[in-house]
């Protein structure tokens, strides 16, 4: 496939800019952790010294059921839950958007590739429906997930929603996720892109019991076999490997970066996808901020290779966009803090040990 071009680079003068600021900011310098390694981000992203507060945060929740979990039994929940929660997202009463009106987020659903009947919705929010690529995907451990037009699609879509977002006015985008079996999906993803091994990459999902994990292990290390000669060519590897609702994150990631917009990304799905949007438009990660580390271990090692360190340690596992939302407060208090401290000139304080 045809790369897109290389994405440009956060402003390095805003950065440099940030950095300095903080040497001069009333406090011992790093004492703020890592509130202000997320300034210097902030600044670099948004262009400007001192950073703002993210004002028009965007959670768009993307959601696909997986063939993996209905052939090869590999989650705790029946794939009936992914619709089922739809309709909780449209409704209101998931964690994720409950979080959202806590921080003023705006939620987006995209219904990508559900498998249910078009009409399960019984005519609530028609949008959510209109663009779906396929119903479910396909059991990787033995089949491909979708077929190389289905995947094409599905990153045209996640271009096509980032420009429609920012567009709209948002100033950072979040890819939630809703799914039963996209955490295997997600670790297969990850091991093929990292090296980790299935041993090292696969984890309970939504708890599984000793016997579930075994069949996930088995299917993730299956899938790994199948997409060894397709892990250099990320459509190839998302066809064959992926799912529709994983490439169409990682075509909303890519393209929100080409386009100079920051994203958090929340949990082990949207890191996988993560590892593609950055091959597919090299430089990407650098606009992009950790929200979590999940407590599958695949988050972990999809992080390490992007080179990201995450903002909140809270041993989530649920997804939607929950970790990512709740790492807004801390970006906001690290946009504050660099903005609002007094220096040690203005302060009249010493800036020198005694």
């Amino acid at each position: 496939m045809a790369l897109m071009r290389a994405v440009a680079p956060p402003s390095a003068t805003a950065a440099q800019q940030a950095l300095a600021r903080q040497a001069s900011l009333t406090k011992p310098a790093g004492a703020l952790g890592r509130l202000e390694a997320a300034s210097v981000w902030l600044a670099a992203v948004q262009g400007h010294c001192p950073p703002e507060p993210f004002c028009h945060p965007r959670l768009v929740i993307l959601a696909g059921d997986h063939g993996v979990a209905r052939q090869a039994g590999t989650s705790a929940y029946p794939t009936e839950v992914t619709a089922q929660m739809v309709a909780n997202f449209i409704a209101g009463g998931a964690a994720a958007n409950v979080l959202a009106r806590q921080f003023g987020v705006t939620v987006r659903v995209v219904d990508v590739s559900v498998d249910a009947p078009e009409d399960y919705l019984d005519g609530r929010a028609p949008d959510v429906v209109r663009r779906r690529i396929r119903r479910g995907s396909g059991s990787i451990d033995r089949e491909d997930a979708m077929t190389l037009a289905e995947c094409r699609e599905a990153l045209a879509l996640g271009r096509a929603i980032a420009d429609e977002e920012i567009e709209a006015g948002a100033d950072v985008l979040i890819a939630g996720d809703m799914g039963i079996g996209n955490t295997t999906v997600a670790a297969t993803l990850v091991s093929l892109i990292t090296g980790a091994s299935p041993d090292e990459v696969t984890g309970r999902g939504t708890g599984v019991d000793d016997a579930t994990w075994a069949r996930k292990h088995r299917a993730v290390a299956l899938a790994v076999e199948r997409g060894r000669d397709s892990r250099d060519d990320p459509e190839a590897l998302l066809a064959t490997v992926g799912s529709p609702d994983i490439a169409v994150t990682a075509g909303l990631l890519a393209r929100a970066a080409e386009r100079g917009m920051p994203a958090i990304l929340d949990g082990v799905v949207s890191c996988s996808a993560g590892l593609v949007a950055e091959r597919i438009a090299p430089g990407s990660s650098a606009w992009w901020a950790a929200g979590h580390l999940s407590t599958e271990p695949a988050s972990a090692a999809a992080l390490a290779h992007l080179g990201l360190e995450p903002l909140v340690r809270l041993d989530l596992r649920l997804g939607e966009g929950t970790g990512a939302l709740l790492a807004l407060p801390m970006l906001a208090a690290a946009a504050n803090t660099l903005g609002e401290m007094a220096t040690f000139d203005s302060a009249g304080v010493s800036d020198r040990a005694h």
